[in-house]
């Protein structure tokens, strides 16, 4: 069985002492694994960074059998690694996807969105600006795999204007009027999550504070919450970077 695949590199697990398993993103084929020859040294050290767009050459001898890949660099996305926040945001986007989605299945929306949010991370002038589309990001994840909010009308009143909060156990909206009796109990929902467009740092470390309670609740459970340390470590960053912490 041989296949040739694009996409962006999520994560690289050493095998012993010449290889490793890279999982990739990519739109056919969803998440991919696969087995790299060599991966230490010279000439893939660079290709196999998470965050990178390679072109991989799969073969195997049937389908159940983890594929071997020759790997060529299609983007590198290794000079943001230099720079603090970037490099926070690329391994916790990366860590999120390569944890959460399950292999071979695709989710061409997901991926769409991840090469959109890479593409901010990279060329965005403001850290805020793609923090809002992370935000976004994390929520289409939680949708697509099953633990999507509805953020469409109050989970009370059935009326869709001034949403302004969440429930915590439903993910449904509440409208302002509803969401008074019930203050310090529900989270902040962002008007630009509903309305579109950009918010200002509070908003939008409101929304990631709303899609981190879900994701943490529902998606990054058992084993796989340890990759939230690497969201922890980006949020503490941004609060910083925000005037916030």
């Amino acid at each position: 069985m041989r296949q040739t695949l694009d996409g962006i590199l999520v994560g690289v697990r050493a095998h012993g002492e010449r290889g490793a398993v890279m999982r990739m993103a990519t739109g056919e084929e969803g998440l991919v694994a696969a087995y790299v020859r060599g991966a230490h040294g010279r000439r893939l050290g660079p290709v196999l960074v998470p965050g990178n767009t390679v072109r991989a050459d799969l073969t195997s001898r049937n389908p159940s059998e983890l594929p071997q890949a020759s790997v060529e660099l299609v983007a590198s996305r290794g000079p943001l690694l230099g720079e603090p926040l970037p490099a926070a945001a690329i391994e916790w986007v990366c860590a999120l996807t390569a944890t959460a989605l399950p292999e071979r299945q695709p989710y061409p929306s997901v991926h769409g969105a991840l090469t959109a949010l890479l593409d901010a991370i990279e060329h965005a002038g403001a850290a805020r600006d793609w923090a809002a589309a992370l935000a976004r990001y994390e929520l289409l994840l939680l949708a697509e795999l099953g633990y999507g909010l509805d953020l469409t009308q109050c989970a009370v009143t059935g009326d869709n204007d001034h949403l302004v909060a969440v429930s915590p156990r439903s993910g449904r909206a509440v409208s302002a009027a509803a969401a008074e009796p019930y203050k310090g109990k529900l989270l902040a929902l962002p008007a630009f999550l509903v309305e579109g467009g950009q918010g200002d740092w509070p908003a939008v470390l409101d929304a990631l504070d709303l899609s981190g309670h879900f994701l943490e609740r529902d998606l990054m459970t058992d084993r796989a919450a340890k990759a939230l340390d690497a969201r922890e470590r980006l949020i503490h960053r941004l609060r910083r970077a925000a005037g916030l912490a």
